[in-house]
């Protein structure tokens, strides 16, 4: 018996509305046998980068054949484009508006096409509710194998941004951002293994971080080896380096959030880092 098809939601919708039923339910219209699994309707209202960095952390872990609907969608009704984006094990549908571009990024060998061929749409299509009357449906209808290129033409000008990196300030310091807010209130960095590895060793050398005005020396393994109300460093589980906090919130506690600067000052060795 062939496994049932998957088809993932990525969303800034929230719950408290009708919308992610509704979407589900289109899927449902066209591909009964479908099973769905909410991955997040909790990403920043209109925040790309969020929903960017949500779907990138999440679609590795799915079988190969998932379809992944991902709506984080300021311009709906505007001119920009619905697209599929295509790896070698998965399909995404989204809005060109750069949500995919960790995808884009991670993946060697993909196709996007743009979605043009409305006979796959819902009838009477709204301006502001293209989840529900063009992504649903082109999802649906992938899901029920139809190919890609029926969709639409393939395309290679797809809006795409690249992820602030980290950067040497001098000769043993580094800059980096604060890119998320967690929902624990941990503050989510741009800076990887890549960019500063002895702050991902088992034993670091001596270095402090400078986030607000708060003035961070320690990193630990895990969230609890920290004292309580303690803000620390660790190697979080998205491969960014967080500011944490053991049970309680780092945002709280600091006042800083999304876009604030950090810097690393490695005491007695150079800074790298793999940004331009």
């Amino acid at each position: 018996m062939a496994k049932r098809p998957i088809i993932t939601l990525t969303t800034d919708f929230g719950l408290n509305d009708h919308f992610v039923g509704v979407v589900k339910g289109v899927i449902l219209g066209i591909t009964p046998d479908v099973e769905i699994v909410d991955i997040c309707h909790s990403v920043q209202p209109f925040d790309i980068l969020d929903g960017a960095l949500t779907i990138a952390q999440a679609y590795t872990y799915f079988p190969a054949g998932t379809v992944h609907v991902v709506v984080v969608d300021p311009g709906v009704g505007t001119d920009r484009r619905p697209i599929i984006a295509s790896t070698e094990r998965h399909h995404f549908v989204a809005p060109d508006n750069g949500v995919l571009s960790l995808i884009y990024a991670r993946e060697e060998r993909l196709h996007v096409h743009h979605v043009t061929a409305e006979h796959y749409f819902l009838e009477n299509v709204s301006n502001t509710f293209h989840a529900r009357d063009v992504f649903s449906p082109v999802a649906a209808y992938l899901a029920k194998r139809v190919e890609a290129d029926k969709f639409g033409p393939q395309i290679t000008d797809f809006v795409r941004f690249n992820t602030p990196k980290p950067k040497p300030v001098n000769g043993n310091t580094l800059r980096g951002v604060v890119l998320k807010v967690d929902r624990f209130g941990n503050l989510v960095t741009n800076i990887t293994a890549e960019d500063a590895p002895m702050l991902f060793e088992p034993q670091p050398p001596p270095f402090k971080i400078m986030i607000g005005k708060r003035e961070i020396t320690d990193v630990r393994a895990t969230y609890a080896d920290g004292a309580p109300g303690e803000i620390f460093a660790i190697p979080g589980s998205m491969g960014y380096l967080e500011i944490a906090a053991n049970r309680s919130s780092a945002f709280q506690v600091i006042g800083s959030g999304k876009g604030t600067e950090v810097n690393v000052v490695l005491e007695g060795a150079a800074a790298t880092s793999s940004g331009t």
